[in-house]
């Protein structure tokens, strides 16, 4: 952690000693918290007037840190971090799909100009940097706002609008030692000035990927992808007014699945990166994104808006879960989903009174096609209690059990299962604030959802493997082996079903209150209190072949927030305190046939607390300086499993998964020579534990410091500069299965050339 405390000590000793001649500098070189407008909460309102806990990443920060993808983004967020693979992240310590292995929705989503990202598309979708105006990170429930799937947070993306008034392009070529090559263009401009304009933007990506596997040949991770994406803005001049600006993004992604296993038991395998599977490990997407945005003033600071989204998700998902050159397990899954979303929204602002009403409706509807092939181990605990309830003593039925085992050590199931889905929500929704005094603000607001899903499920199971020899013991005990295999294939034909179908009702009221205080035109403090949800459903034991019910879990959030500007603006200093309790939280409960006999109950609560202090100083022209560090402490408190329920694991008094207790980052940005610019920029997280349970400490992957950097020069119409990724090589893991020698390893030390071109 040395490079990285001294990067940060030297920023904020650079920032807080600024000399008085350079005060007077000009400080428009660099878009400051004023200039920063975040549309996340469905206002337009800068940074510095927004209470929520917003980090937002500019189209300038994306230019000079060369960000690639959002997985970039979260590794640069103080208080965000990702999981494994490139689907999972964690707001706050609490992950994207929630923290207790259980439940279908989600905590936090990912918007790409309005419309959600289905988490299964996240490792491919639409959620690169090219062409990107701005990412907002929403850290705390969003649940007035978001809505749905919005407990932890949620990420916004907004991409670049066409321009009315001058065509203009970009242009992008980036290759690095590694053999991955990505090719960038956009173009955009009028085609009825300052009336109709037009953005055309594509990536290309060729990567030919880190781990090679050595059973097949090539490299499991290797990667190509096409991002597409076309935008038309229409402000006609016979309607004043009105502006529709209409979208569609379409992906095509072919690579590694979304996560990548590197063997372990070889020597230096951090630089070495290989794998043994002998089956393919291959994620496909296929991603289709519209929207259409509306907005027409009405009088008297009237706004009409409405967002129209549609989404189409096919995703391909293949997997050596064994990662041995034998063929024993697989995993073979399609997603294909579709979701319409629609809002109406009326905005209103005058001096004392600005806020919102709106109404939103969701429809998610698709269904995953799974098809594996998996190993079960013998339940000798099981036989040995069945023969015993036949008339054998302990001690021989235990004996019969476990010669069984050594025959069989586990019991071969090839499982597919067609689980369609549909999911209905519907609300309204509401947020104000109201001026008592020029100093004083109340905050306020509500939500109404109404949710309806309807969750089905057909499954298949078939032994997929060769029985013991029923005189494998002797003839004199044949007639006992033969009971037993009769019972191994009704174990496995038990988790076969019917098409079974269930469907829920939820209502959620979701108030938010707060005030806010302007002690100086510098310096406002504000304290909210609002409650979130995530939704129930219905979820597939798939030993029993049954669908269980669960409810939804709700948490309160209670939260302090602090906007300042220091040494004449030149200094701003940001700060959100926060505290949350989270009841009837959904986690996965077993039940004792097997290790497949489980489903998500309502066992949990746990509470967090933490922090966010984030800090942005032009210290001279040209140069400026930018640190954040985020701390955060979660627990399980309670943790009551319903009766019949055989879990081993038990969450109470332990941490969350996947959530950092503190993350930092921080860097500089330069301009010199009359054309020079150079960043330097640093991420800190501490180890994490990459399990849940009193054994939690035995899944741990120790903490790490990734450092990055950026030198080129630009003139006004082209770029060149070279960059680094891990400049020190840090070798760290985001994952370890120890038992079998795996493990998810880092990005390593990667060094590239660029060159950009703008007209």
């Amino acid at each position: 952690m040395f490079r990285f405390s001294a990067l940060l000590s030297s920023a904020a000793m650079a920032a807080l000693a600024v000399p008085a001649h350079a005060q007077g500098a000009p400080v428009d070189e660099v878009s400051g918290p004023d200039d920063i407008i975040v549309t996340g909460e469905k206002s337009a309102r800068t940074l510095q007037e927004t209470p929520t806990s917003i980090a937002v990443t500019t189209s300038e920060k994306i230019e000079r840190e060369n960000l690639i993808t959002i997985q970039d983004v979260y590794n640069r967020t103080a208080n965000l971090s990702e999981t494994y693979g490139s689907s999972g992240f964690t707001i706050r310590g609490v992950s994207n799909t929630g923290v207790g292995a259980g439940g279908q929705a989600d905590a936090a989503s990912v918007y790409v100009d309005g419309a959600p990202i289905p988490k299964w598309a996240l490792y491919g979708g639409p959620t690169d940097m090219w062409d990107v105006q701005q990412v907002e990170v929403l850290r705390g429930p969003q649940s007035t706002i978001q809505g749905l799937n919005a407990l932890a947070g949620g990420i916004v993306i907004t991409s670049k609008n066409p321009a009315l008034d001058r065509w203009s392009g970009d242009a992008r070529v980036l290759w690095t030692e590694h053999d991955d090559r990505t090719f960038s263009a956009a173009i955009g401009g009028p085609i009825i000035r300052d009336e109709l304009g037009v953005r055309l933007s594509a990536e290309r990506r060729a990567d030919r990927g880190l781990v090679r596997n050595v059973t097949r040949g090539g490299y499991d991770d290797a990667l190509k992808s096409l991002n597409l994406r076309g935008k038309v803005m229409w402000t006609p001049s016979a309607i004043p007014g009105l502006e529709a600006v209409a979208s569609y993004n379409r992906v095509r992604r072919d690579g590694g699945y979304l996560y990548e296993y590197s063997r372990t038991d070889v020597p230096d395998y951090f630089d070495h990166r290989i794998s043994t599977g002998d089956q393919p490990s291959r994620g496909k997407i296929d991603s289709d994104l519209a929207v259409l945005n509306l907005s027409y003033p009405l009088a008297g600071g009237l706004k009409l808006s409405s967002v129209t989204s549609w989404n189409r998700s096919k995703v391909h998902s293949v997997i050596d879960t064994d990662g041995t050159p034998e063929d024993i397990q697989a995993i073979d899954n399609r997603y294909l989903y579709r979701t319409l979303t629609q809002e109406l929204r009326l905005n209103y602002e005058d001096e004392r009174l600005s806020g919102l009403l709106g109404a939103w409706y969701y429809r998610r509807t698709g269904a995953i096609d799974q098809n594996s092939r998996v190993n079960i181990a013998t339940p000798t605990a099981t036989i040995a209690g069945l023969l015993q309830a036949n008339g054998f003593n302990a001690a021989t039925a235990q004996s019969i059990a476990t010669a069984y085992a050594a025959q069989l050590p586990v019991i071969p199931v090839a499982y597919s299962a067609e689980q369609p889905e549909k999911v209905e929500t519907m609300a309204l929704f509401g947020d104000a604030r109201f001026k008592l005094t020029d100093r004083l603000t109340l905050i306020g607001g509500f939500r109404f959802d109404h949710e309806r899903n309807r969750y089905a499920a057909e499954t298949v199971a078939a032994f997929n493997g060769t029985l013991p020899d029923v005189n494998f013991m002797g003839t004199a005990y044949a007639p006992v082996i033969s009971v037993i295999n009769q019972g191994v294939l009704g174990l496995v034909s038990d988790a076969s079903s019917p098409l079974a179908s269930n469907s829920r009702t939820f209502n959620a009221f979701l108030p938010k209150a707060g005030i806010s205080m302007d002690w100086t035109p510098d310096l406002t403090t504000a304290f909210t209190v609002q409650r979130a949800y995530r939704s129930g459903g219905s979820s597939q034991n798939p030993a029993r072949a049954e669908l269980v019910p669960y409810d939804p879990e709700f948490s309160w959030n209670y939260e302090g927030s602090l906007r300042s500007k220091w040494l004449g603006g030149r200094l701003t200093l940001n700060a959100n305190l926060f505290y949350m309790e989270w009841k009837d939280q959904q986690v996965t409960a077993y039940f004792g046939l097997n290790a497949y006999d489980y489903n998500t109950v309502n066992a949990a609560g746990s509470h967090l607390y933490g922090f966010e202090v984030e800090a942005n100083a032009a210290v001279a022209t040209g140069i400026d300086l930018y640190a954040s560090v985020g701390h955060v402490r979660t627990r399980f408190d309670d943790f009551t499993l319903p009766t019949g329920a055989t879990s081993t694991v038990d969450l109470q008094g332990t941490q969350f998964p996947y959530a950092p207790r503190w993350t930092l980052s921080g860097g500089a940005n330069a301009q010199f020579g009359g054309g020079f610019t150079a960043n330097v920029n640093a991420n800190y997280r501490t180890s994490v534990y990459t399990g849940v349970g009193q054994d939690q400490a035995q899944y741990k992957v120790s903490a790490r410091t990734v450092v990055n950097g950026k030198l080129g020069y630009e003139t006004g119409n082209w770029s060149l500069f070279v960059f680094a990724r891990n400049i020190f090589n840090e070798k760290y893991k985001q994952y370890e299965y120890a038992a079998i020698h795996q493990a998810i390893l880092g990005e390593p030390q990667t060094f590239g050339l660029g060159a950009g071109v703008h007209w």
